[in-house]
């Protein structure tokens, strides 16, 4: 359903919405399902499409600096529009929110009336259903036809062609290193990227790279490319848990693009059997793909230890997990492997829902140089905004991959709460950089933390808040720069004198300058912990 079209329902209009924002977008755009949330943190929750209702309390009482965060958020989630409700809580929408949407080609609605958001949902998504069933049933109209071609004797492309003459589009398989395997329809954007034919087989190169076996409606919805003169849109077509190919669909003016990704989607089943005719994967790329599933899933070390050695794993080999979170991570897989093989001698990875993940074998000798040149490896990645990747901390020996996995995931769940920046590598968040932050959370009960803060660091507080002051942010900066106060000048972007008055005033605060007693560690522990909940 368009997004125009949801705007247009009785339902809608009773809320007098009005367009504020990323009004380029709106055109062509499709919503999946309405969704209402006061969660500010409400963006790794969504999937993708939805169209976001929210009635501004929250958004009322945050800092300026989260609203626009909000905003970029939601954007690189892919959500297709975000409508507030303006009242006495929130009079109107600031400014710096209208900006970051038009800068994110997030459409922002004001809705200046109030209407029941419960009803918005339920009318409009009864007919997202209706509609999501119906293309369902076309969807698997195609797969059997499919089948029936595959079942009389038809090879790649001749289920090809049936695919695309029943969508009325160009269809293009691809392996995972870019060569045609097959293609039927127009060739208009999907047929001449390589000048290649089809060829004799999947190709899986030198990292294990594996699928999750099915494909994520959000992973489909946001992977439309630009491709020449035409869009196309990519699924995944795994065999045996293997990625073996990937399956490009134009995206024709006149053609509904949900139809054309469903058609896709339900697909794959019957191209994945095409391909396993031509060629089945090996034992190695199978034992990689079970090996990321177990990593995945948290398996026991003694698991890991067998399925590793299967796959190519040494098993005291030292290992370092991966972690994206992206509303298009099923379309980062083959750039993800191309970077893998360039910085780790042996890598594996795994797709599931908006998540990627990888496993890097790092060398024995030179074990934290080398991941240090892994994280800066990933800072090189290109990912949408809004996405975010962790690397975990080294695993010694494949049973500890997927304790490095939990990591690294505990890692991105804590980062954002702490609003402290990146590092060098761009939008990659170290394990390490957040080894009190994540002792505390698993370790130390959250009463004792707050607790814990408010004694150490009780004064600074109460004078950030009744001042609006940013003492707390100086200290944590200061202290993570080893003291050095030149350094975290430049870093808070503060004159030298200005930075000294600010210490001065924490030190007065905090019973004195810490440098050289043991009231160091204490004061840094609770910076640290402060903005965790």
């Amino acid at each position: 359903m368009f997004l125009d079209e949801v705007l247009k329902h009785r339902s809608v209009t009773a809320a007098d919405p009005l367009l504020r924002a990323g009004a380029s977008a709106v055109e062509g755009r499709q919503v999946r399902w309405v969704h209402s949330s006061e969660v500010l943190d409400i963006a790794p929750l969504l999937r993708g499409g939805e169209l976001l209702l929210s009635g501004g309390q929250a958004l009322a009482t945050a800092s300026d600096e989260r609203r626009v965060d909000y905003v970029r958020e939601l954007a690189g989630r892919g959500v297709a529009a975000l409508a507030i409700e303006t009242g006495p809580s929130l009079p109107d929408i600031p400014e710096s929110m209208l900006v970051a949407a038009e800068s994110n080609s997030l459409p922002l609605f004001e809705l200046r009336k109030v209407a029941p958001f419960v009803g918005i949902m339920q009318e409009i998504n009864s007919i997202l259903v209706g509609q999501s069933v119906e293309l369902l049933q076309r969807g698997d109209e195609i797969s059997h036809a499919m089948a029936a071609e595959l079942a009389h004797g038809g090879g790649l492309d001749e289920v090809l062609a049936v695919l695309a003459g029943k969508t009325g589009t160009g269809v293009r398989l691809v392996s995972p290193s870019g060569l045609t395997l097959g293609s039927a329809g127009s060739t208009g954007s999907a047929g001449a990227a390589d000048g290649g034919g089809s060829a004799g087989g999947p190709e899986t190169g030198g990292s294990a790279t594996v699928s999750s076996g099915t494909v994520s409606s959000a992973a489909v919805s946001s992977g439309a490319v630009s491709s020449g003169t035409l869009s196309t849109t990519a699924v995944d077509v795994p065999v045996r848990g293997v990625l073996a190919a990937r399956l490009e669909l134009e995206l024709p003016e006149g053609i509904d693009p949900t139809f054309i990704r469903v058609a896709g989607e339900r697909s794959v089943d019957i191209l994945g059997l095409a391909l396993l005719q031509r060629m089945p994967p090996g034992l190695k790329e199978l034992a990689g793909a079970e090996l990321m599933r177990a990593v995945h899933s948290g398996s026991q070390p003694w698991r890991l230890e067998q399925l590793g050695a299967a796959a190519g794993f040494a098993i005291d080999g030292p290992v370092a997990a991966v972690m994206i979170r992206s509303a298009v991570s099923g379309r980062l897989r083959p750039a993800l492997d191309a970077v893998l093989a360039g910085a780790v001698p042996h890598a594996a990875s795994y797709a599931d829902k908006l998540e990627l993940i990888a496993l890097a074998g790092l060398p024995r000798e030179g074990t934290r140089a080398a991941r240090s040149l892994l994280i800066e490896a990933m800072g090189n990645l290109e990912v949408p905004e809004g996405s975010a990747i962790a690397v975990g901390p080294l695993g010694q020996g494949i049973g500890e991959a997927a304790w490095s996995m939990a990591e690294a995931r505990r890692t991105l769940d804590l980062a954002p709460r702490t609003g402290r920046a990146v590092g060098p590598a761009r939008q990659v968040r170290d394990a390490d950089a957040f080894a009190a932050e994540r002792l505390a959370a698993d370790s130390i009960d959250a009463a004792a933390r707050r607790d814990f803060v408010r004694r150490t660091l009780g004064p600074v507080l109460e004078h950030d808040e009744q001042r609006n002051s940013q003492l707390l942010q100086t200290l944590s900066v200061w202290l993570d720069s080893g003291c050095n106060t030149a350094q975290a000048a430049r870093e808070l972007h503060l004159e030298r004198q200005s930075m000294y008055h600010r210490l001065q005033r924490i030190f007065d605060l905090c019973g004195g300058d810490p440098r050289g007693t043991g009231r160091l560690v204490g004061l840094h522990l609770a910076t640290r912990l402060a903005p965790l909940p």
